[in-house]
């Protein structure tokens, strides 16, 4: 039985139009993103194939090309066009985050460096500067390291920071192992760098560090 066979209101299009997206699940999300399916697969089928052979929404949409072209019914057209779809959602939250008249909510900014920092193969260390209003000034990855750490330096991050005249920052960096648990250098370095801002007068409002699907904030944890 196709799709088109089934009751309206069991439908992926249809019903995203009468109940919002939200009321999807993930293998009808990706049916509308797979439009067909393949000889004896409805669309929704061959997406619950998939998401049972890559075992998570998540870990198809940030597979490698050669990964991704591995799975039933897909190939280089539809990679191409899923990372059309991941850079649109970036640069969607990129503007979400710096056209807001104030950084005032801790969702949006976590959601934006997820986008920028979760799959990363190595540990990436990044700052948003803010500026009195807390808007957002720019947002800039400072240091780059191996998959067990990045070597933070205060004197870079201070020129950074004077550079952009900021007045406050927010740091983020993410683990590529996918647990966001700070380790004690995680402490260490956010409690080194707020010392160093402090003496030029700025304030770090969060450390935020990025896992695989999740997020740890160190401010909410009561380290800054």
């Amino acid at each position: 039985m196709s799709i088109s066979d089934w009751p309206e209101q069991e439908r992926p299009r249809e019903k995203l139009l009468s109940r919002g997206p939200n009321a999807l699940s993930d293998a009808e999300l990706l049916a509308i993103f797979l439009r067909t399916g393949t000889t004896g697969l409805t669309a929704v089928d061959l997406a619950r194939q998939l998401l049972q052979q890559f075992g998570s929404l998540n870990a198809l949409m940030h597979a490698s090309q050669a990964e991704f072209c591995k799975g039933h019914g897909l190939g280089q057209a539809k990679y191409v066009q899923l990372q059309g779809v991941l850079e649109m959602a970036r640069r969607y939250l990129h503007e979400s985050v710096t056209q807001q008249s104030a950084l005032n909510n801790p969702d949006d900014t976590k959601l934006f460096l997820q986008s920028q920092l979760a799959n990363q193969q190595r540990e990436v260390f990044a700052c948003l500067f803010l500026d009195n209003k807390h808007q957002v000034i720019a947002f800039n990855t400072l240091f780059f390291g191996t998959i067990d750490g990045a070597s933070v330096h205060p004197r870079e991050v201070v020129k950074s920071t004077l550079q952009h005249n900021a007045a406050a920052v927010i740091f983020a960096h993410n683990h590529p192992s996918g647990d966001p648990q700070p380790s004690a250098a995680d402490i260490d370095i956010t409690q080194q760098l707020s010392k160093a801002l402090k003496l030029i007068d700025v304030r770090v409002l969060d450390h935020i560090i990025i896992g695989r699907g999740s997020t740890c904030s160190l401010a909410e944890l009561g380290h800054i």
